[in-house]
């Protein structure tokens, strides 16, 4: 098979631990470029947080917000926000467990807390700038993704409870919350239907639970060697960490660079 484009997550997979990018990767990606394959963004942070990941990268095609908000050679081109009243439900219910919420929109994103220590933590972790505050910014924006705050032995509470929303743990203080059928893949979906490439003619990279559905739908899915365990089922191919060469190593084993 000869692949036509390239979809890459960011977290544990175009950057480590200490979100920074690893120069082989940097040349691995401009090696590609040059080869006229595309590469693109899958992730789940918003276009605000990777902006200088992308830059520095050459890249201007991405996926964000685990695929609810789709830019094309820099023209937004598909959009998914959660219904608001999925998200007045979630607002109700967060508040009364004591759980902090962020609302992410395309430009903006700002928390319904100011010091919320678990929303402190996980923002933190991202490296970026801490939300503005204003707890009713889902009733006048769209929001395409929001961060719940709360604890692994917690989630139970919020069961059944959201109704057609999707959470997805990335950090052991929040999880992601998405449409019931939001997913990285539906934003790719969009993308490749613009472009012409047909889906088994697409590889893609990632390392966590929110990569299941992206590498399912493309022809190669990689998982990177420092993966979370329960992803690895789901790769055609496991390469190494993104400290040792994994995104070379994955471009090599489908064909891509040399």
């Amino acid at each position: 098979m000869t692949y036509k484009i390239a979809f890459f997550d960011i977290d544990g997979t175009l950057v480590n631990e200490v979100k920074e990018i690893p120069q082989d990767t940097v040349d691995a990606i401009r090696e590609l470029q040059a080869t006229g394959v595309e590469a693109v963004i899958a992730t789940g942070r918003a276009p605000y947080f990777f902006a200088p990941i992308a830059e520095k990268l050459g890249i201007d095609s991405f996926v964000s917000l685990n695929g609810a908000y789709v830019v094309y050679k820099g023209k937004p081109i598909f959009h998914n926000p959660i219904p608001r009243e999925n998200l007045e439900a979630l607002v109700g219910h967060a508040d009364k467990n004591g759980h902090s919420l962020v609302f992410e929109g395309s430009s903006a994103f700002y928390s319904n807390t100011e010091d919320h220590p678990h929303m402190l933590d996980s923002v933190r972790s991202l490296r970026v700038d801490l939300p503005g505050y204003d707890p009713d910014f889902w009733k006048k924006e769209d929001v395409y993704q929001a961060f719940l705050h709360c604890a692994a032995e917690e989630e139970h509470l919020y069961e059944g409870a959201v109704p057609n929303l999707r959470l997805i743990r990335w950090h052991k203080s929040a999880m992601d919350v998405l449409t019931s059928d939001g997913s990285k893949a539906l934003g790719i979906e969009a993308l490749l239907k613009l472009v012409g490439i047909a889906p088994e003619e697409a590889v893609a990279f990632g390392d966590g639970l929110n990569d299941k559905e992206m590498l399912q739908a493309v022809g190669l899915g990689i998982a990177m060697g420092n993966s979370h365990e329960e992803l690895k089922p789901y790769a055609d191919y496991i390469t190494s960490h993104v400290d040792e060469g994994g995104i070379r190593k994955g471009l090599q084993y489908a064909g891509l660079i040399k």
